[in-house]
């Protein structure tokens, strides 16, 4: 629970529970041996990269910001996890203004915009839909 905390030290342990929980529907505590009171080690040694993600998460719903920037959210996780870190993903950035850096189609798909980018120069923009409709790189 601390390390949910760590961004807004006032929060409860009720109110991090509830931002752990949007996180699909929470089942990803499970896998810890004690739930929310897990000692995760230093710097999340104890959790795999796809529960420190799951972690990052629930920190980003707690502090609840107005713009969040992610960059590669999806980056070094096994298919498995990914998807659990895609369902909290579209909780995470529901409501808000966000910019996403990814390789990965999965993470951007549900975009209202996407700008793609070859040797740093805008090449394609739109939404998944026209961009594969357009066949271009993105495609």
């Amino acid at each position: 629970a601390d390390n949910i905390r760590y961004g807004r030290p006032e929060a409860s342990n009720a109110e991090i529970a509830a931002a752990a929980h949007q996180l699909g529907d929470g089942s990803w505590l499970d896998d810890l041996p004690e739930g929310l009171a897990t000692d995760v080690g230093e710097r999340g040694a104890r959790l795999s990269l796809g529960q420190r993600q799951l972690v990052a998460l629930a920190r980003v719903l707690l502090q609840n910001p107005a713009i969040l920037l992610l960059d590669e959210a999806t980056a070094s996780i096994d298919p498995l996890t990914e998807a659990q870190v895609q369902t909290a993903l579209a909780a995470v950035l529901r409501g808000r203004t966000s910019i996403v850096i990814a390789h990965r189609l999965s993470t951007v798909r549900a975009a209202d915009r996407i700008i793609v980018l070859r040797d740093g120069q805008i090449i394609e923009e739109g939404n998944h839909a026209d961009l594969l409709a357009g066949g271009g790189h993105y495609a």
